[in-house]
């Protein structure tokens, strides 16, 4: 039960919080606190501080200008101090992140009475390792690299080494103007070069490496054992369960989380677990493997030792493991010739997932035999941690310093490995949707090969035997949850716990008011591709304001690159096409015309269609060029929809519409922003008046004034 103490401290910080912006209490975010105070102040704990409600989830819909950043923050922040728990706030996005580190925590600790600390959790890949920056500014790399080149995907050659950035890193860091981490580094880096800075769990000595106590990563990790509220996104927070928990982050069964931007945690997911690996460039790898290894076989001091053991059954290993890909290759050989392979993606996808049994009796093979090899390599890595201790045997200090952080990259190369064949080798358990399998011929003539893939079709039980099983307590939010008026949609794709709260915060705005929603008569559907092209080009010539800002959204690169060609002369003047530079600068780009008084039309794709915050006159007309539907190619959805119908289901009313139902009320958001924003919205599809499904999209979406 929510303590009379901790609902008082909750009240007098909302108070003081909205006295401070001169700003009113709002419905929709005191039914929001409420409902995050009760679900987290109600869970009852153990003598060991676990916990023992199942009701311990909130999912809270909150529309655009709820304030649910404050809300969750007001809410969840007390009673994780008052409980002995750890707060993660997870975001989709760099943007969200940023407002909660900058304003929206800075503020809660400056006007009211609660007292936190807070810090930035980041992966690995975001810090510099000094093993790697000292490896690149000593001669010795050099010649490593070129030892080393081709078994590494980020092989660098010699010539190509960027030591003047490695050199000005280094004296930042010895100076203390720099802590090592990338984002606070001054200038541009390109992804070649931070990549061979950088490292991962597998490279990583730990405590072992001589550079522990300076590492910036184990610097941000103190950080975090000391924080009340850790700000991460879902990527490091997945990573970190897939792990087990604990390994990056907090241990889920301390941990209360909170996922803003959560309508995008089912999909993260699945990234996390699906796997693509190409056989004929795995056997290129392996025998460069085989030779590379034969270089620290000539390195060990002594032959007969555990190492020199394990090195002398590697080749054998790599040669059983050529020999099944290679069956695998042949057998997968009639669907290369035609058997089912669309020849305009190249791609054959097993149906319900399902894979011919001497597929599967190869892929076990393939598993075991990975593992195997994985095993061995993880023990030689083991006798080079030991080296450290003067416990390893046949290494000297001098190689194993070298090699360790080498043998975690192999590990991680064979992980996905496993990752992949174990998901063919398994037999899909009729109780849960199946795995999806498909493969594609990639490259032509002697650069030709067969790369397979494999995915969940849902995350929904990996999430919750991962997370919702094991979290003290969690909130998920975002404006875009339900679809078609439900929480059915993020239900069957987040696995959340049937016993959650569930709310639904209507938005502040004047919809009504402030936002018209029209809905041309045109005479092609979509699907008239040329045609339906060609309206679009007369429309907004006809329709732009070409003195202020508009926003075309389309689900096409193809069609979006006709439009821009074909438009007036007069809207090529103001037009900005995403593509051309980066995101960030044609956004800036339209405010800067914006600001000068002068019009500007940008054109934009999926990732135009959300996250992207143009208020006022910035943004003062939307226009999409067609329902935004799913691309009916993709394996995993095309898996999900088959299995559904196998069910006894709809796919096309449960997933596609359902799904184009959120992505329009996500594209239709980018128009009213505060509640002071008013424009138009031309959504130019027929389907949306002639079809049955037509009219349920329209009554999901915010209740705009219709035309």
């Amino acid at each position: 039960m929510l303590s009379d103490e901790l609902k008082t401290q909750i009240q007098l910080a909302y108070r003081a919080s909205l006295d401070a912006k001169s700003h009113k209490p709002r419905a929709g975010q005191r039914q929001m606190i409420g409902a995050i105070a009760r679900t987290l102040g109600n869970i009852k704990q153990g003598s060991e501080g676990e916990r023992l409600e199942e009701k311990h989830v909130a999912v809270i819909e909150a529309g655009t200008g709820t304030g649910k950043t404050l809300s969750y923050c007001l809410a969840a922040i007390p009673i994780a101090k008052a409980r002995g728990l750890k707060l993660i706030i997870s975001t989709a996005t760099v943007a969200l992140q940023e407002q909660i580190l900058h304003k929206e925590l800075p503020d809660l600790l400056d006007h009211t009475e609660l007292n936190f600390k807070y810090t930035l959790a980041k992966g690995r890949g975001r810090y510099l390792c000094l093993n790697n920056l000292e490896g690149f500014l000593s001669s010795e790399e050099q010649s490593m690299d070129d030892m080393f080149a081709g078994l590494f995907e980020q092989h660098l050659h010699s010539d190509d080494v960027n030591t003047i950035l490695y050199q000005e890193m280094d004296a930042a860091l010895q100076k203390g103007d720099w802590d090592g981490d990338k984002d606070n580094w001054a200038g541009i880096v390109r992804d070649q070069d931070w990549r061979r800075l950088t490292t991962d769990h597998q490279q990583c000595t730990n405590r072992n490496c001589a550079n522990y106590s300076a590492c910036p990563f184990f610097k941000a990790r103190a950080e975090i054992e000391v924080a009340d509220v850790i700000v991460a996104n879902h990527d490091l927070v997945l990573a970190d369960l897939s792990l087990g928990g604990g390994a990056i982050l907090t241990p889920p069964k301390e941990t209360i989380y909170v996922f803003d931007e959560g309508h995008h945690l089912p999909d993260k997911a699945i990234g996390h677990f699906r796997h693509e690996v190409r056989l004929q460039q795995s056997i290129t790898w392996l025998r460069q493997l085989e030779k590379n290894l034969v270089n620290l076989k000539q390195e060990l001091t002594d032959d007969v030792s555990l190492t020199g053991q394990l090195l002398l059954k590697i080749p054998q290993q790599i040669q059983s493991i050529v020999n099944f890909i290679q069956y695998a290759q042949q057998g997968l050989a009639p669907y290369i010739q035609g058997l089912g392979l669309d020849q305009e993606n190249n791609q054959h996808r097993f149906e319900f997932g399902q894979i011919p049994d001497e597929l599967r009796q190869l892929a076990y093979s393939l598993q075991t035999s990975y593992q195997k090899l994985f095993n061995n390599i993880e023990s030689i890595q083991d006798e080079c941690k030991k080296t450290k201790q003067n416990e390893g045997m046949g290494v000297t200090p001098e190689t194993a310093e070298t090699w360790q952080p080498i043998l975690g990259v192999i590990l991680g190369r064979l992980e996905q490995s496993i990752g992949l064949w174990r998901l063919y080798s398994a037999v899909d358990d009729q109780n849960f949707p199946p795995n999806a399998r498909w493969l594609v011929l990639s490259g032509q003539g002697m650069e030709q090969d067969i790369e397979l893939g494999g995915s969940p079709i849902l995350a929904a039980n990996t999430l919750r035997q991962q997370l919702w099983d094991k979290c003290f307590g969690a909130v998920v939010t975002s404006a875009t949850l339900t679809a078609l008026n439900q929480f059915h949609r993020f239900n069957m794709r987040s696995g959340v716990p049937r016993e959650s709260e569930y709310l639904r915060v209507i938005s502040p705005f004047h919809f009504q008011e402030n936002g018209l929603l029209v809905v041309p008569d045109m005479e092609n559907e979509p699907n008239k591709v040329e045609q339906h092209t060609a309206e679009i080009v007369a429309y907004l010539d006809g329709h732009v304001n070409t003195e202020k800002g508009s926003l075309v959204l389309f689900s096409s690169r193809r069609q979006m690159e006709e439009v821009a060609q074909s438009v007036s002369a007069e809207l090529q003047e103001i037009l900005l096409m995403q593509g051309e530079q980066s995101k960030r600068v044609i956004l800036d780009s339209h405010k800067s015309r914006i600001d000068d008084g002068k019009g500007s039309l940008l054109l934009g794709l999926a990732s135009f269609a959300e996250g992207v915050d143009l208020p006022g006159d910035y943004l003062t007309c939307v226009y999409i060029a067609k329902i935004p539907f799913a691309v009916p190619d993709d394996p995993v959805e095309a898996t999900l929809a088959e299995w559904i119908q196998k069910r006894g289901g709809n796919p096309f009313m449960e997933i596609t519409i359902p799904d184009a139902s959120l992505r329009l009320v996500q594209a239709t958001g980018r128009l009213l922003r505060s509640e002071k924003d008013s424009g138009e919205i031309h959504i130019l599809d027929k389907r949306l008046r002639t079809k049955r499904y037509g009219a349920q999209l329209i009554n999901s979406l915010p209740p705009y004034k219709y035309q």
